[in-house]
């Protein structure tokens, strides 16, 4: 399938020296003594394989010493490009879009792995109060972010817009796994999810083969799951957090250990219209773009609820996410202020807050420990974890 921009929602991910990423603002795999990687001495080598879905690039590594390590990369890349036509929108033959044309007028029967997602996505939807929701199609049309022109939609259009979005509209009947849209104009866009679940889709694709205790799949620059990690010490994959402002910069690396990370960020698909931006990220419940934030990272079990509650917390922002975070002590939150945010010396006094330059901007970060998380330059600051 072709390249479809509507799900590069975010960009923020890239794997140096692996032969599989370039560029981003989740930022690098990072290599250190500890930890090498091709690029670096050759001490732990890895199996990269890479393939283009979902409009984005997603890469699996494995252990070279993997046995049949070929197939099973490409089963988990087989397994990604399957996910992608069920859950495409741009795509007239794919599920969703069936879905989205015949749901309003009878209840329609999907794939178990389809249905999953969506019964997830509400969820999700139920414990963000509202911050995630998987029904706003309507709305990403009418601000022309689903196959645009990008445009400010005029009030009676956003009103419409939002008066058949939202998962209040959609029903689900798990006994036959049938989905009925309650309002005419309802539409599912899995965008903010898609990737995350797609990579959860192919790691379980490759658990089943049995044998591999170290994996890692990237999906684009944004969305990355760690299995076990790819050395002896037991120190996990390290991820870097690249700067929004200045995406030559790093500011953080995170490790991960059977953890998964999504990062959620306007900085490459935003607008202007009269002096004045307008990204992608849209506040279901409001119907207008939302940008309280640089960037939004979530760390969780699985890629699908990284994702998700990334996209949530970007629109939610930084009180409500410590709030969220504090009742959810298994979830972690990397948050990026703007430079020019008010809410950073607030942020400061309450804790939480790796305090910076000037010139770069702050983190805000909750359940995450300083061996979870390391701030660069190293002397920028105390991490303060919630």
């Amino acid at each position: 399938m072709g390249e479809r921009s509507g799900w590069t929602r975010r960009g923020f991910l890239s794997a140096r020296g692996l032969g599989a990423m370039s560029g981003g603002l989740l930022g690098e795999l990072v290599s250190d003594t500890s930890f090498s990687f091709l690029s670096e001495n050759r001490t732990v080598l890895q199996l990269s394989m890479a393939r283009r879905a979902m409009g984005c690039e997603f890469s699996v590594q494995l252990p070279a010493a993997c046995p049949d390590g070929l197939n099973a990369g490409e089963a988990a890349l087989d397994e990604i490009e399957e996910m992608e036509r069920l859950l495409t929108v741009y795509a007239d033959d794919s599920d969703a879009a069936y879905l989205n044309r015949h749901a309003a007028a009878r209840p329609v029967r999907t794939d178990g792995r389809f249905f999953a997602l969506l019964a997830r996505s509400v969820e999700l939807h139920r414990l963000t109060e509202g911050a995630f929701d998987v029904a706003t199609h309507a709305l990403l049309t009418a601000w022309g972010f689903f196959k645009g022109p990008r445009r400010v939609p005029d009030e009676p259009q956003r009103r419409a817009a939002l008066a058949c979005s939202g998962m209040r509209f959609v029903e689900l009947a798990p006994a036959d796994r049938t989905v009925r849209y309650l309002a005419e104009g309802v539409g599912i866009n899995f965008g903010s999810i898609g990737k995350g679940y797609g990579i959860d889709r192919a790691i379980a694709r490759l658990r089943d083969r049995g044998g591999l205790e170290s994996i890692l799949l990237q999906g684009g620059l944004s969305s990355v799951r760690a299995v076990g990690s790819p050395g002896r010490d037991g120190q996990g994959w390290r991820v870097g957090l690249q700067d929004p402002t200045d995406r030559r910069r790093r500011l953080a690396t995170v490790r991960l250990i059977d953890r998964a990370m999504g990062t959620s960020g306007i900085d490459q698909q935003s607008f202007e219209v009269g002096g004045r931006r307008f990204g992608h990220i849209l506040d279901p419940r409001t119907g207008w773009p939302v940008e309280p934030l640089a960037s939004a990272s979530a760390v969780a079990a699985d890629a699908a609820t990284a994702d998700a509650l990334a996209t949530a917390f970007f629109v939610m922002g930084l009180d409500k996410t410590r709030i969220f975070c504090q009742n959810h002590p298994d979830i972690g939150a990397l948050l990026v202020l703007r430079p020019d945010d008010r809410l950073a010396g607030e942020a400061e006094r309450r804790g939480g807050l790796e305090r910076r330059s000037v010139t770069r901007p702050q983190v805000v970060t909750f359940n995450l420990s300083a061996r979870d998380v390391k701030f660069e330059p190293a002397d920028a600051g105390r991490c303060r974890p919630m």
